[in-house]
């Protein structure tokens, strides 16, 4: 896939993978393995950039907290 973006874009290729990256895995549509894939990272090193793009690692979801707890 490519996409075009006017001149006034300052970011590098690496920062739009990213970006690009964590709002999909936030959006839950990808996982982090594949998350982490597109932007080019291992796991580890994509969970510690999430913060960059206010992501967090955790679901937010009310029926992720009470499946949480019950599993506490």
């Amino acid at each position: 896939m490519n996409i075009e973006l006017p001149n006034l874009v300052n970011s590098t290729e690496f920062e739009l993978k990213a970006l690009l990256a964590s709002k999909l895995y936030e959006r839950e549509e990808l996982s982090l393995g594949q998350a982490a894939k597109v932007a080019g990272l291992s796991k580890r090193a994509f969970i510690e950039i999430l913060g960059n793009y206010d992501v967090s690692l955790f679901s937010e979801s009310e029926e992720d907290i009470r499946a949480d707890i019950a599993n506490a």
